[in-house]
């Protein structure tokens, strides 16, 4: 098989919203801490759909569908099994809260859930714990990833918070629930 036959080739798909991001400076900073209280001097901080006691709910950025979010702690911690239990009872219910918000608001078929525990496991920030909650539909993977490694997500990220912060209140709920 020719190894150039896959390449990208043909009309370009223009996304000229994207060279804002490709020519700004890159933050050495976490982009998951100091989200504990809103922070409206942060241009993002739209994006944090729910806070707990100890962890938070946020929007994926580079998201693989509409409603991709993130559950992380406060607390700046890679290691999983240096979070307090407290910590990953709270992230366990944030996550449960999180799928009933996004089955009310988005209608999703499925979800993919999980970790990725270091650099090998495909971690692209695995000095700060965070858990990936990605809504699913039927055929949502479409030619766009395959072939043109683009991935089309059709909804503006302020928008899919707006509609995610409707669905989750989270704040003073107890962690174990009967």
């Amino acid at each position: 098989m020719d190894a150039n036959k896959h390449k990208n080739s043909g009309r370009p798909l223009w996304a000229p919203w994207r060279i804002e991001y490709i020519l700004s400076s890159k933050d050495k900073e976490c982009f998951l801490c100091g989200r504990e209280k809103p922070n409206n001097s942060r241009k993002d901080d739209f994006m944090v759909v729910a806070r707990g006691d100890y962890s938070f709910v946020m929007l994926n950025a580079f998201p693989y569908n509409p409603g991709h979010l993130l559950i992380s702690p406060y607390q700046h911690v890679g290691d999983i099994l240096a979070i307090d239990k407290k910590v990953l009872c709270e992230m366990t219910d944030l996550l449960v809260k999180t799928i009933k918000a996004l089955k009310k608001m988005m209608n999703p078929e499925g979800f993919n859930v999980g970790y990725n525990l270091g650099l090998p496991a495909g971690a692209g920030l695995e000095e700060h714990l965070h858990m990936h909650v990605v809504p699913r539909w039927t055929g949502d993977t479409n030619y766009m990833p395959v072939i043109g490694k683009t991935r089309v997500v059709p909804q503006a990220l302020e928008d899919t918070a707006e509609i995610i912060k409707r669905a989750i209140n989270v704040r003073g709920k107890k962690c174990l629930r009967k």
